[in-house]
């Protein structure tokens, strides 16, 4: 933001023989508001000098039916704030929706779109928001109009998992990208050619994706800093009382001893090796090998913090795998099953049963189809969750 430059003083005048030298006059500063940060104590935008009106950017946000609300708001609210801190509308946007009226975001609440999917110009930054049930909610019109805008070479992203639907149009082919966790293993089997990271956002050229919840306010305030500089973009996070701006670097889930709520390095280092490990499951004794323990000790220290064995832990994170596929994929149930390292589907069956108290095939919602690959939940099938393949 440009500042007002100086006033222009002339030399004062020598003063006459015998005559007196006026005192100095005493410099008054100026009257700081009680209670204002220094990024909020400026002046009002009426009085704001500017060298140069400055470009504004457009902002097209496309909301999906069923759009998390909370991404969008935190991508939208830093521009309405960087508008009001610059003194200048420096951002302004529309909201567009397929059908081009309401639109009833994840929470229930319905949001006006101000327009149908129109026109947009090659310098519009088209921001995709998604929620739940994105793929049934990424229809072909949708996908058929971003298509079009990328023709154009506009800057093109998308918020929570927004990405999918971005990659649905082809539109993150060789690109880095990232998506909300919850939904990373669903897109890992859908789209292969993107490199799909952990971090809260992603700038890939003129693709940008976000990873869902305050992560939008990272990559907006990024955005805001590119556009006019670091004290607007930390003046927009004072607003927002945002005290650290992460940056693509940082990864949007928390560590693993505070998932878990334990700091025990080789316990993180097992857990830490058993995500990585779904498809093909690493037994524990190689596990304690792994740490320097003994199979025994990895037992323990099992149950003391995480009160199961190591077995059974594993296999409530392959199934939490398996659950996710079922819910966001099309696979069918036997390639699920050996996607998590199952390599009977009729034991995959009674293992999800026992921990969800229903088949997979129920869970898919498919009526009526017998589910033969499994007995009814008895006291055994605790025992199951025990067990390695």
């Amino acid at each position: 933001m440009s500042q007002r430059p100086p006033f222009s003083q002339s030399k004062p005048a020598k003063p006459a023989a015998g005559a007196v030298s006026p005192k100095p006059a005493t410099k008054t500063p100026p009257r700081q508001i009680s209670g204002q940060s220094p990024a909020t104590a400026t002046a009002p935008a009426s009085t704001r000098g500017h060298s140069a009106p400055v470009r504004q950017r457009h902002f097209v946000f496309v909301l999906l039916n069923q759009f998390t609300f909370l991404s969008f708001a935190a991508a939208i609210e830093p521009l309405r704030i960087a508008n009001r801190m610059s003194g200048q509308p420096l951002y302004r946007w529309t909201l567009m929706a397929e059908n081009g009226t309401d639109v009833t975001c994840s929470n229930g609440t319905t949001v006006r779109a101000d327009s149908g999917l129109t026109e947009v110009g090659r310098d519009d930054v088209v921001i995709v928001c998604g929620g739940l049930d994105v793929r049934s909610n990424t229809t072909q019109p949708v996908v058929n109009w971003l298509r079009k805008a990328s023709r154009k070479g506009s800057v093109i992203g998308g918020l929570c998992t927004g990405a999918h639907t971005l990659a649905a149009a082809g539109l993150l082919e060789n690109r880095r990208a990232t998506i909300h966790w919850e939904n990373r293993d669903g897109f890992l089997e859908e789209f292969t050619d993107t490199d799909l990271t952990k971090s809260v956002f992603v700038i890939d050229g003129n693709r940008l994706t976000a990873a869902g919840g305050t992560a939008s306010i990272d990559l907006v305030l990024t955005m805001i800093a590119d556009d006019h500089g670091k004290d607007l973009a930390n003046a927009v996070a004072d607003q927002l009382i945002y005290t650290t701006i992460r940056t693509d670097r940082d990864i949007q889930r928390l560590s693993i001893p505070t998932r878990i709520g334990v700091r025990h390095p080789r316990l993180s280092r097992v857990i830490e090796r058993m995500e990585q490990s779904i498809e093909e499951p690493v037994s524990p004794a190689d596990l304690a090998e792994e740490v320097g323990m003994s199979t025994r000790q990895l037992e323990r220290l099992f149950r003391r913090y995480l009160n199961r064995s190591p077995k059974r832990y594993y296999m409530e994170l392959r199934l939490a795998r398996a659950r996710n596929l079922l819910m966001q994929t099309d696979l069918s149930v036997i390639n699920v099953a050996l996607a998590c390292g199952f390599a009977s589907p009729s034991h995959f069956s009674k293992c999800y049963r026992a921990q969800y108290g229903t088949t997979p095939y129920r869970e898919r919602g498919a009526h009526g189809l017998d589910d033969e690959l499994g007995a009814e939940p008895g006291a055994e099938d605790d025992e199951i969750l025990d067990d390695q393949d």
